[in-house]
């Protein structure tokens, strides 16, 4: 499939291929999801994202791209100053570790990015094989969630952590996001307290009106904002 340029650019007035004098900034979000990732870089300063994913994402709040990065080149890199990918993470995660029934897409996606030849970050749960990762947790923002992640750096740059984990909430216990939650009720658990649907954009700074499983696939913007700012400071 032949490269497509993102929707703005392609006449003499619009954006122009990669170029670090211009003002402009752009970030390629791939394996996209709802774009949690993308409003925090954003919120770092980034003008124009586009994203893409093999499913339709309506609540995606910047351009969107549906298409299959597996076996489709729906974007031309060239285009963006950084490539953000989530790929899948249930190969690797602590609740669906099933190997044999989900790919390991990391190394595919970081041999792509590495033929790309363009700055990139590649995010993934605790336990996956990233090289050289930076983790981050909630907590290091002041979000009432742990959510720890893993982000892959390429090429290397001076990134700081923004300070350690602090779990010192609700008796000791950090909050839990995941798919099934519902409702207006906080629910306990012996281990963590999981909140309720309407609760989640307020924890992990998220827009308001998602659905829960796109919450639960979500990380705080938070993370990427921290990521997109330094970036950006030695760009």
């Amino acid at each position: 499939m032949a490269h497509r340029r993102p929707a703005s650019v392609g006449d003499p007035d619009g954006p122009q291929p990669r170029n670090r004098a211009s003002p402009q900034v752009r970030l390629l979000d791939l394996f996209c999801g709802a774009g949690g990732a993308a409003v925090g870089y954003h919120r770092a300063g980034f003008d124009e994202i586009v994203g893409v994913d093999i499913m339709p994402q309506p609540n995606y709040p910047f351009e969107f791209i549906q298409a299959d990065l597996t076996t489709d080149d729906p974007v031309d890199p060239e285009f963006f100053d950084l490539i953000h990918a989530s790929p899948p993470c249930q190969a690797f995660s602590t609740a669906t570790r099933q190997p044999d029934t989900h790919p390991d897409l990391i190394a595919t996606t970081r041999a792509m990015l590495t033929e790309y030849g363009m700055p990139y970050v590649i995010e993934n749960v605790v336990g996956a094989p990233l090289r050289g990762y930076l983790m981050l947790c909630g907590s290091m923002f002041g979000l009432q969630v742990q959510r720890h992640r893993y982000f892959e750096i390429s090429p290397d740059m001076a990134l700081w952590s923004p300070g350690g984990c602090v779990h010192e909430w609700k008796e000791g216990r950090p909050w839990t996001v995941s798919g099934d939650m519902k409702g207006t009720i906080d629910d306990r658990f012996d281990h963590s307290f999981k909140p309720s649907l309407v609760r989640i954009p307020g924890l992990m700074g998220l827009p308001e009106g998602w659905s829960a499983y796109e919450y639960a696939q979500s990380i705080p913007p938070a993370y990427t904002e921290w990521i997109g700012q330094q970036f950006l400071a030695q760009s």
